[in-house]
Formats: structure tokens, sequence, C-alpha cells
């Protein structure tokens, strides 16, 4: 955690977002109650996680974005596994 820049630190201190995008994966799926099978659950996970993930990559001044995370990777490179080189 101290290793990396002063400027990402205050982005890293806090799992506030990881629980945030937890508490609405539950409350949606609370609200469906019964799946009728496995790919409705993954189907629907899935949907929230891509609208997240939207919203924290727009986001640039509240989260890291792919340039300020290069900065401090060792091989300079980072790219999102779902983007083809």
């Amino acid at each position: 955690f101290m290793d990396f820049p002063r400027e990402h630190r205050a982005k890293l201190h806090s799992t506030n977002p990881i629980e945030r995008l937890n508490g609405e994966i539950k409350r949606r799926t609370d609200v469906v109650g019964i799946f009728p099978n496995q790919a409705a659950v993954i189907k629907l996970v899935g949907a929230l996680l891509l609208e997240q993930s939207d919203e924290w990559a727009t986001q640039r001044s509240r989260y890291m974005s792919l340039e300020a995370i290069s900065a401090v990777n060792d091989t300079g490179q980072v790219r999102l596994s779902a983007v083809p080189a």
C-alpha cells in the first residue's frame, strides 16, 4: 500500500466500493428470490458487474484509470482481460 504513489493511496485505502457492489448484488438477487437456474444468476450478476465496470471507467476522478495503474505497473502494460490486445 505504501509503495504506491501518494496520489493513489487515497483511492486504495478503502474497500467501500467493493462492499457497495456486493450490497447491490445482494439487493438485486433478493428481489428475484428464487432463480430458475444457474444461468439466470450469472446473467443478472454479470449485467450488474458490467454496469459497475462502466461506471468505474467513466468516473476517472473517483477511481483509478488504467493509465494511472500502468504508471505503477512493473511491465508498463495494463489491459482488461475482456479487451482484445
